[in-house]
């Protein structure tokens, strides 16, 4: 018996970790278009639409993820909607959607750090309120957000061990299914190493981003 146990361990160790890549990758993606529609409402929305913007970004940035992910599990089940029994899919929801919270306060700022002026020069050259945000604002703005959105894909990363709590079978739920087996702790060394072998890099290319924007200021 190796590191991992038996080779069905180990292919069931492998599943877990292509779990957590494609719900790292796939919650990353979908919180950026929510935090980016949402921090352009808290921007540039009228009363009604900034309070719901808002109102988004607190109530997730101050409820816990397991209570969010609990809440999808159930609400996503086929007695409910009947959608999907699928940990994935609830898992996939609720770490996009909380994670989006924290992008929309990233981006928003991103967007404040332009020079309003140049949004109104866009604007009186015929500029739509989208255009001037897609062509004017959000390429000067990613620059200032690269950073601490590479922070958050590091948290998201670790987050995705949370999902374990509605069965969803990432790393650590896998580590959990191994340890009940082989009643080794060796499976929980294995998940710690897999996810600094997400991580790290992560934190590497996240620090060579800043050290390059703060060389090309």
């Amino acid at each position: 018996m190796g590191f991992l146990g038996l080779d069905e361990d180990t292919q069931l160790f492998a599943q877990g970790y292509l779990t957590t890549v494609v719900l790292s990758v796939g919650a990353l993606a979908l919180s950026l278009v929510i935090g980016t529609i949402a921090a352009s409402a808290r921007v540039w929305g009228g009363a009604v639409v900034q309070t719901f913007a808002r109102a988004y970004v607190e109530f997730f940035r101050n409820t816990p993820l397991l209570v969010q992910l609990l809440f999808y599990a159930v609400l996503l089940a086929p007695a409910n909607l009947n959608v999907t029994r699928d940990p994935m899919v609830a898992a996939l929801v609720g770490l996009s959607i909380y994670t989006g919270a924290y992008v929309t306060e990233v981006v928003r700022s991103g967007i404040l750090s332009v020079d309003p002026r140049q949004i109104e020069a866009a604007r009186t050259l015929g500029l739509s309120q989208v255009e001037a945000l897609r062509f004017v604002v959000l390429p000067q703005a990613i620059r200032s957000v690269i950073p601490p959105l590479g922070n958050l894909s590091i948290a998201l990363v670790k987050n995705t061990a949370i999902a374990s709590g509605i069965a969803a079978t990432e790393i650590l739920k896998v580590a959990g299914i191994m340890e009940s087996r082989t009643f080794s702790f060796a499976p929980y060394i294995a998940a710690l190493v897999a996810y600094w072998t997400l991580t790290l890099p992560l934190a590497w290319l996240v620090g060579t981003l800043e050290r390059r924007l703060r060389f090309a200021r």
